[in-house]
């Protein structure tokens, strides 16, 4: 089955994005120590065209291996504690969710005979 993504953007209340940041993160490594169907739980700071960081706005990154694991997911039990939390920090959230077009091969990483001798020293 193809891998589903979920990306969040969230909008925080003035002066609340730090403690939403901080209980974001610890939640992302929760996610991945716990949720083996997790396969990638990256926060990031949205910022403009200058490279200024975009106030009370933060997104997340999610990859699940299937459907079935961002059921799992849902279904964790801190889920309903974490939104208990987060929600009243939130001024709002968007919420896209996608499937992979094509299922990717696991990367193996680069194998010998593929480097470049010519830049050896």
């Amino acid at each position: 089955m193809p891998e589903v993504a979920i990306i969040v953007e969230f909008e925080t209340l003035e002066g609340a994005e730090p403690e939403f940041l901080r209980i974001m993160q610890d939640h992302a490594q929760r996610t991945l120590d716990e949720e083996e169907g997790c396969l990638r739980f990256e926060v990031y700071k949205p910022i403009d065209e200058d490279g200024a960081p975009i106030p009370n706005r933060v997104m997340i990154d999610e990859l699940y291996a299937d459907q079935a694991a961002v059921e799992s997911h849902h279904l964790n039990p801190r889920m309903s504690a974490f939104r208990l939390i987060v929600d009243p920090l939130l001024k709002s959230r968007k919420r896209l969710v996608a499937r992979a077009i094509a299922e990717r091969e696991m990367e193996q990483g680069i194998l010998p005979s593929e480097l470049n001798a010519a830049n050896d020293d």
